[in-house]
């Protein structure tokens, strides 16, 4: 074997568990393998999981904060005149740059896959061309998947559907869409119709920014189920936002909801961008912003958690921490439950690795060999920690390592603590896990 990792616990409950690992895949999982590794690992009992996956990001805009203006507002109306006020100064290398450095923080993040939005309403195509160019360059160590999104609506813009379909025939692999930023209702249940039914053409992935608005009459989501059950697209299929749902009336959503299962359409809410970006016209009650998270699972729907924007003309912060994404998603849905709260660190590792259809994800026998090592027992404590990753596999190879949280106290009235723990006292909450 290449590698043994010992003693380490999983994300479903199990503890004092072995993995090894051989030609870059999982060979074994079980507690006291008698396989000897070239190299073993002691997890000492912490947590090892499959890599963090990003369903909803933005690379092509990524890193830009500050270009060419700062949004002073801080709302999604400026920060989209913003990138249009970019668009015309962006250069391929810039783009390149940029997405390059934000993937060397993902990985040092144990974030693996991403599916990252790029827009086709610049006749020019820069940022299709940079971003293929990175995906290509960072294959060995982060599954780059690309859609094409007609940012200003495809239909709103001349030369937008042409120029997502130039993106698919140059290799972005999903077809994307925003039908609530059409000029009318009828605009954005026409683009649904077109875009789905290119994408049932070319045999592609479909994922929609959906509803993105607190209108609870944004119903786009609605004419998405129903396209992709028309066109056999189940499985295939992502809404993105839909946070008009949180303004929606419960009869209405009742409505909704089985639809949307019945039609195997995912979501994929960003908590970090929802929170922020909706109720702005709210006084007081103000909305949440996010979308009915626990209400979509309880029905059996896949939802997932995305980060969205990392310091660009949307959003001024972020770091590409997935735990941090699921931390806010728990809190403004109030899924503090238990199973709730693993719930949300499963939307961002095996949810949307299913919504993306990466082959070879997992934690069983014959999957990749792609793991993260995080400094905390469990998910919940990972979660509640922000732990650090200790250590980052990629096809079986270290990829990123970094310490455990640890300091050294020296306390007026009591003795020196040496190389103190910083997550828990004194393991608590692995003992009572």
């Amino acid at each position: 074997m290449d590698l043994v990792i010992r003693n380490a616990s999983l994300p479903d409950g199990r503890r004092g568990v072995d993995i090894a690992i051989d030609q870059g895949r999982i060979a074994a999982v079980a507690p006291g393998l008698p396989a000897k590794g070239a190299r073993e690992i002691d997890a000492e009992g912490d947590l090892v999981t499959p890599p963090f996956v990003d369903a909803h990001f933005h690379m092509d805009a990524t890193l830009s904060y500050g270009l060419p203006r700062v949004n002073q507002s801080g709302t999604l109306l400026e920060g989209i005149a913003l990138w249009g006020e970019l668009k015309p100064q962006l250069t391929q290398d810039a783009l390149v740059a940029r997405a390059l450095q934000y993937c060397d923080w993902a990985v040092a993040r144990g974030l693996l896959a991403i599916r990252s939005h790029v827009d086709v309403c610049d006749d020019r195509l820069l940022a299709v061309e940079a971003l293929l160019d990175v995906k290509r360059r960072v294959a060995p160590y982060l599954d780059l998947q690309l859609v094409a999104f007609p940012q200003d609506g495809v239909l709103r813009s001349p030369s937008a559907l042409a120029n997502l379909k130039r993106a698919v025939a140059m290799g972005v692999d999903v077809v994307g869409g925003i039908p609530h930023f059409e000029r009318t209702m009828a605009d954005g249940a026409e683009s649904v119709r077109i875009l789905c039914e290119f994408a049932a053409d070319q045999g592609l992935r479909v994922d929609m920014h959906c509803d993105e608005s607190d209108d609870p009459l944004s119903r786009h989501i609605e004419t998405l189920a129903f396209h992709t059950q028309r066109l056999g697209l189940q499985g295939r299929v992502a809404g993105s936002h839909l946070t008009s749902m949180h303004s929606m009336d419960n009869y209405y959503v009742s409505k909704l909801l089985p639809l949307i299962k019945e039609a195997g359409v995912a979501a994929i809410a960003n908590p970090l961008i929802n929170i922020t970006l909706q109720g702005r016209h709210d006084s007081y009650p103000k909305r949440r912003g996010m979308t009915r998270v626990p209400e979509m699972l309880a029905q059996g729907i896949d939802v997932a958690f995305g980060h969205d924007c990392v310091m660009d003309p949307w959003y001024s912060l972020g770091s590409g921490d997935m735990l941090e994404v699921a931390h806010m998603g728990l809190h403004v849905a109030q899924m503090t439950g238990q199973d709730a709260m693993r719930d949300c660190f499963r939307a961002v590792t095996e949810t949307p690795a299913r919504i993306l259809g990466l082959e070879g994800y997992g934690l069983h026998p014959g999957c990749h060999a792609d793991l993260v090592l995080l400094d905390a027992g469990d998910a919940v404590e990972a979660i509640r920690l922000r732990a650090a990753r200790r250590l980052v596999l990629r096809r079986g190879q270290v990829v990123a390592e970094s310490p455990r949280a640890v300091a050294r106290l020296a306390l007026p009235g009591r003795p020196p603590q040496a190389d103190f723990r910083l997550p828990m006292p004194a393991g608590l909450a692995r003992k009572n896990a």
